[in-house]
């Protein structure tokens, strides 16, 4: 078993490394053309495992891996295939070097874990005493918030009913100027039908007078001026 993993695919969503792959592994298996990458990825792993000391590649797998994944990405792009990953799992020798380099690995890990474990300890105390601060803090911040956010709420209820009340006052005065005005009108309209009826009745008593008056000088003066007319023609006769 390889103790390295890397698969690879055909990137068939770019057109242009399509073509690349078409050209290339026309007419061979699907075995053949991996084949083909594993030789070129295993290539490449030599080339920069000569670069690299054991303990380099022992101590940073990822810094090895990476630059396996980007050398050989930038080649085998060229051929149509995409990387998606390199991943090294394992590193082994027949001198039992990497052993031995383990060990001292290993003990280095475990002083480095009881400083770490110590610095744990006091970063937690000190982030334990800093919460406990930051508590203290935010509660005393926010009963400062819930008192300010009491006094604006009774300070816009009372603006409120300041309002409330003023526009009650101002309905209830215009309500009652309304009312008055009314009043005045009803009472100024039946001052008006009063004086339209007593000038119709004025009116109709002078009709009266006037009707009366041509009656008795159609029933008395003019029968008494004609009797007057008729005896002074007489007298002058005479």
């Amino acid at each position: 078993m390889r103790p390295w993993w890397s698969p690879v695919k055909i990137q068939g969503q770019n057109k242009e490394m399509l073509a690349a792959a078409c050209q290339m592994f026309l007419g061979k298996t699907e075995a053949e053309i991996a084949h083909i990458a594993l030789e070129t990825l295993e290539g490449h792993q030599r080339a920069i495992m000569a670069h690299m000391t054991v303990e380099e590649i022992y101590k940073d797998r990822q810094k090895f891996s990476e630059q396996v994944f980007k050398v050989a990405s930038s080649d085998l792009v060229n051929m149509g295939i995409s990387v998606v990953s390199y991943t090294l799992k394992d590193i082994h020798d027949d001198q039992d070097y990497l052993h031995s380099l383990g060990k001292a690995r290993t003990a280095q890990v475990q002083k480095d874990a009881r400083i770490g474990e110590a610095e744990a300890k006091r970063d937690a105390g000190i982030r334990e005493a800093k919460a406990k601060q930051e508590k203290v803090s935010a509660q005393y911040l926010s009963e400062i918030e819930m008192a300010k956010a009491q006094r604006d709420y009774e300070l816009k209820k009372a603006a409120y009913d300041i309002e409330v009340n003023t526009r009650r006052a101002q309905a209830d005065l215009a309500y009652q100027l309304q009312v008055a005005k009314t009043k005045q009108q009803i009472e100024e309209q039946r001052v008006q039908v009063q004086v339209v009826e007593r000038a119709q009745q004025v009116a109709v008593q002078e009709q009266e007078i006037a009707r009366r008056e041509k009656e008795l000088e159609a029933r008395v003066r003019k029968p008494a001026e004609a009797e007057r007319y008729k005896l002074e023609r007489l007298a002058e006769a005479e």
